[in-house]
């Protein structure tokens, strides 16, 4: 492959995954072109994009993205298919463990769940693996525990003041009470 073909395969590469942080790679071997096609159109249903990649080229344009994957990871080994969307990597982790979870009762279970393997996730730029990216929280889970931890502190603060103020107001009460029924008599 000449230098310049090369060159725009990379521009390419950082084309597609200019505003990618979150990746799945998988490696998929002797998958005849219709397990590719239905791979392909099972994980677009789910918003999951796939591209097959050249190693050395994707772990240049990958460093220059600051991914942090070492060159001689074992994400570089093979074929790889790297695989995107999804909106986060527990989505994505998710709905491509569910399209290859193999099913040993299924007789109609797509061949290609057996050809294709899962290597790893990248998170935000960090290499994890794949069960971690699954388990690992999204973003609005993440927010919502954030709230959920300020909220509490702040729900007992609230009581403590406020429980002495109805004391207080409680015992105005009584005492505005008994001035009153005192003229009467």
């Amino acid at each position: 492959m000449s230098k310049f073909i090369k060159q725009l395969e990379m521009d390419d590469l950082r084309r597609t995954f200019k505003s990618v942080r979150d990746v799945v790679l998988l490696t998929a071997e002797k998958l005849d072109a219709q397990g590719e096609y239905t791979l392909r159109k099972k994980l677009r249903e789910k918003k999951v994009s796939l591209r097959q990649v050249k190693n050395s080229l994707t772990r240049k344009v990958f460093k220059e993205m600051a991914f942090q994957v070492p060159d001689d990871s074992p994400f570089w080994a093979k074929s790889t298919v790297v695989a995107w969307g999804a909106g986060s990597i527990k989505e994505l982790s998710q709905a491509i463990d569910a399209e290859l979870k193999v099913k040993a009762n299924t007789a109609t279970a797509p061949a290609y769940r057996e050809k294709v393997r899962v290597k790893g996730a990248i998170a935000d730029g960090q290499p994890i693996t794949f069960e971690q990216g699954i388990v690992m929280p999204t973003r609005l889970e993440l927010i919502g525990q954030i709230i959920g931890m300020a909220l509490g502190p702040a729900s007992q603060i609230a009581g403590c003041l406020i429980g002495p103020v109805g004391q207080v107001a409680s015992q105005v009460e009584q005492i505005s009470k008994k001035e009153e029924a005192a003229p009467a008599a």
